[in-house]
């Protein structure tokens, strides 16, 4: 089953708009626009917030994506440091003794 047809957010938008604003049923708007009830549901829980806190969550969204990337790679770096650690140390238990 495919992903089907790809909406833009003015056209999400407008569909919540003519429930929240002009008081059209879920169903009837979902009916005339050729959408399911539970699209239009997820519509209004998305696009029902006022704009600025969209952008908001958007933002913090990218921002908690940017930080994990950020400590993976710090993990990474750290796990390198212990196994260097733990070479060096094993190489001079061995070269005290030459």
């Amino acid at each position: 089953m495919g992903k089907g047809i790809r909406y833009s957010d003015e056209f999400k938008q407008e569909a919540v708009n003519q429930v929240t604003l002009h008081g059209y049923s879920v169903n009837d708007v979902s009916e005339r626009l050729g959408i399911s009830t539970k699209t239009l549901y997820g519509w209004l829980k998305k696009f029902s917030k006022p704009t600025k806190k969209r952008e908001e969550e958007q933002d913090l969204r990218a921002e908690i994506a940017r930080l994990k990337r950020e400590l993976k790679r710090t993990e990474q770096e750290r796990n390198i440091l212990k196994e260097a650690a733990v070479f060096f140390a094993s190489e001079s238990k061995n070269g005290t003794g030459s």
